[in-house]
């Protein structure tokens, strides 16, 4: 055997330069590029909103049909928003780092200016709660742009005390009294408790991944609780909702609630019962015809339970958890404090949502009204979020080798010849 084979015994042939190692192992090393971020988000939030669209299209039908000459007038309207907040996140994915800075302080401004015109001749309620307002058949719900400046206003306060946040004046005084306790303030004026917890949770993720101090959190939990039980009791529908999950038996049959404030929460339940491993088909659920209200938007999860049963419902959560990881993944390749506060304000505020939603379809949480991100029916809510995933996008890019791989790949026509065969011919 001569010296060479020899030498190449022990380790794994190459060939012209390819990469050598297992099929699994390329396929891993694929997660250290550059782009991996970049293209997980895309991907999640792509099919996140492409089963939303779906989802809103199936459990709208006889709402739509009743209210309308068609079956898709909802689905045309969330399918518009979704080619708006398509738009959006591809113009946010292209800025920079500085903008999102720049942009915070203004953003705030006009979130707060929004608000107030909730409580002015523009603003309307809806359900109990006082939170949009409206100019002729245009309409928007300030608090969720509020959800977004506060992320970036806050991140910008926190990474301007970056020294000094072992102390809880100056991590608590600078953001949360003056930013976050007004937007909550105003929030809470409308009577939208499903909001302000979201903004309060934002708030607990942003503190935490600035480095705030553990035994805060603490004290600040009970001072949450306490405000929580004082909201709740400020509305008599919301302490009904809280005392209903508290003590399942009010809602037995023949009791005076059964079919009153009783008849969401029990019907999204039996639409998920109904679903089983398969479900019973898309476009077949029988809670939509009238059973069930806001199945297109609120309890969009249980018509998803219902049609495509539990292994669809268990795809719907692998996807917020993998958007989870993505968020973890961009906050540990970045050194940038204002990137890091911002990522985690952004996924606490999905994923938190995620959570209030999913958890009073399945009966975990009392039912407080909040859509379920990129999947319900919803304009303010669709946008705001493609909006948020736009700007990680451009914490993404701004990854070291992201933005320059991204320019220099071929693409559209580029690609496609660059895949095909060369044939050279003869010019004899």
């Amino acid at each position: 055997m001569s010296s060479n084979a020899a030498a190449g015994r022990g380790r794994p042939a190459t060939r012209r330069g390819r990469r050598t190692g297992s099929p699994l192992e390329q396929w891993l090393a694929r997660f250290e590029s550059p782009m991996t971020t970049y293209y997980l988000l895309l991907g999640i939030v792509g099919l996140l909103v492409g089963i939303g669209l779906v989802m809103v299209l199936s459990a709208s039908m006889i709402v739509s049909l009743k209210e309308s000459d068609s079956s898709f007038t909802i689905f045309l309207k969330q399918f518009v928003f979704a080619v708006i907040g398509a738009i959006v996140l591809w113009w946010a994915a292209r800025r920079s780092v500085a903008f999102w800075k720049w942009l915070a302080l203004p953003a705030l401004l006009v979130s707060l200016v929004l608000l107030a015109l909730v409580f002015s001749p523009l603003g309307f309620g809806f359900q109990g709660n006082r939170n949009w307002i409206g100019v002729g058949p245009v309409t928007l719900q300030p608090s969720e742009i509020a959800k977004l400046a506060l992320v970036l206003s806050g991140a910008l306060v926190l990474e301007r005390k970056r020294e000094l946040l072992g102390s809880i004046k100056h991590a608590l005084v600078p953001f949360v009294v003056p930013i976050a306790i007004l937007l909550l303030t105003l929030v809470m004026l409308g009577h939208d408790l499903g909001t302000a917890t979201v903004i309060a949770m934002i708030v607990v993720g942003m503190l935490f991944a600035a480095g705030v101090h553990l035994r805060w959190f603490v004290v600040g939990a009970g001072i949450f609780a306490a405000a929580g039980v004082l909201a709740a009791g400020l509305g008599n529908s919301r302490m009904q909702r809280i005392q209903i999950w508290l003590d399942p038996q009010a809602c037995a049959p023949g009791s005076d609630l059964y079919y009153d404030i009783c008849r969401q929460p029990m019907h999204g339940r039996f639409a998920l019962a109904d679903g089983g491993w398969l479900g019973v088909g898309l476009g077949a659920s029988r809670e939509k015809w009238g059973w069930l209200s806001e199945p297109y938007n609120d309890f969009i999860f249980a018509i998803i339970g219902e049609e495509l049963g539990l292994l669809g419902s268990l795809a719907v959560l692998g996807l917020f958890a993998a958007f989870a990881l993505t968020g973890m993944r961009l906050v540990s390749r970045t050194d940038d404090l204002f990137v890091r506060i911002v990522t985690a304000g952004i996924c606490t505020w999905v994923l938190v949502q995620a959570t209030i939603n999913i958890g009073a379809v399945i009966g975990m949480l009392p039912v407080i009204g909040v859509p379920l991100p990129f999947v319900s029916s919803g304009g303010s809510s669709l946008v705001t979020t493609m909006l948020a995933v736009g700007v990680l996008l451009s914490f993404a890019r701004n990854e070291p080798g992201c933005s320059e791989m991204i320019a220099a790949k071929p693409s559209g026509l580029r690609a496609l010849r660059a895949r095909l065969p060369i044939r050279r011919t003869s010019t004899r």
